[in-house]
């Protein structure tokens, strides 16, 4: 494993571990599983040196083929997988032990997401279904038929009662979660729909496609609002900002692009990886993307800057798919972010050649 820190001399960075050593032996010590440390003292020197470290915490190995996405659940216990040996599974993210397995889909599973309440898992795949699983019984709910092609991307809205769903037939469609029913079908890209995002109050859609676009949609009357041009290759992904207020998108053409919502304009381009960049997403305070990229490699960048926090590189074949959560250690506290109370966590999956693995990590 090799980690890299900008701009960080190599004696701060041993004095760094040599302090916390020091204080978790004495004050704190080690969780009883001797899995997880929890860091009480870190928030001081991470904004006193401008460190950021990564810590592996669990390998996740179960999959028989390679994994596309990976997912918490909304408490951070829970993550889920989805995969072209054409399951779903769900693992605890404590133990690491798989505790769900879905099989029911014809063909790769593209996606896999949990609803808001934790209780649904909606997936989609290359048989062209949605389907929804009961996360505690571990049974399918229901297929959602619609879309005559592949289907890459599903979210719930923020509510649970709604969800979105992109495939590659160039439509984005939604569906009625309890009744199963589609209730909406939005028609504008050119191409394929690789993404399909609900906003943080529900109120808009982004999508991202092989035409090279970004669109925006009202979602509830399904209008076109905004179509965002400036990648020159097929968008991947395309998510809001934790405040609703931009977006971040990567694409084929190896880059990272944050826009305003607002004006549609595009506000910073970032250009590190030397890949294709697979997956994207902001941390909760906002100030923070994460990153994951065909050049095997994941990167934090900071989103006022665009400078590129921290680079983690491992002898992956690819790295697909990522996510990230915060998980509270005991105060409550609404000040999302690195915080005395809180472990941030990321997960993502890779695709080597021997095996499929989750790699689950803990960032401070």
């Amino acid at each position: 494993m090799y980690f890299k820190q900008k701009q960080q001399p190599e004696k701060e960075i041993k004095l760094i571990v040599q302090n916390w050593l020091r204080i978790l032996l004495v004050k704190f010590g080690w969780t009883c599983d001797l899995n997880k440390i929890i860091f009480k003292y870190v928030k001081p020197l991470v904004s006193f040196y401008s460190a950021k470290y990564f810590q592996l915490l669990k390998t996740l190995e179960g999959h028989s083929n390679g994994i596309n996405t990976v997912r918490f659940s909304p408490n951070g216990s829970r993550v889920v997988s989805s995969s072209y040996d054409k399951t779903v599974r769900i693992w605890d993210v404590a133990s690491g032990k798989q505790i769900r397995i879905f099989k029911g889909h014809d063909h790769w599973v593209n996606v896999a997401e949990f609803s808001p309440n934790g209780q649904i898992v909606a997936s989609g795949s290359a048989d062209s279904t949605v389907r929804l699983w009961d996360v505690d019984i571990g049974t399918e709910l229901m297929k959602l038929k619609g879309h005559s092609s592949w289907v890459w991307d599903v979210c719930f809205s923020p509510d649970g009662k709604k969800l979105v769903s992109g495939s590659a037939d160039g439509t984005i469609r939604l569906w009625d979660v309890n009744s199963g029913k589609e209730t909406q079908k939005l028609v504008g890209h050119s191409d394929g729909i690789w993404c399909a995002q609900f906003s943080p109050d529900g109120q808009m859609i982004v999508s991202a496609s092989h035409d090279k676009t970004i669109a925006l949609w009202n979602a509830n009357s399904g209008e076109r609002i905004k179509q965002l041009i400036g990648h020159s290759n097929p968008v991947k992904i395309a998510k809001f900002s934790p405040n609703g207020q931009f977006i971040v998108s990567c694409s084929y053409d190896n880059t990272i692009r944050i826009w305003n919502v607002k004006s549609g304009k595009e506000v910073k381009i970032l250009k590190e990886h030397s890949g294709a960049v697979d997956d994207v997403k902001y941390f909760p305070n906002g100030q923070t993307i994460i990153s994951c990229s065909a050049d095997k490699t994941i990167r934090m960048w900071d989103t006022k800057t665009g400078d590129e926090i921290l680079k983690l590189e491992e002898h992956f074949d690819l790295v697909t798919g990522i996510d990230n959560c915060v998980m509270f250690l005991g105060q409550n506290n609404s000040n999302l972010g690195i915080d005395l109370d809180k472990q941030n966590e990321i997960c993502f999956c890779s695709s080597e050649k021997i095996t499929s693995k989750i790699l689950y990590y803990l960032f401070f």
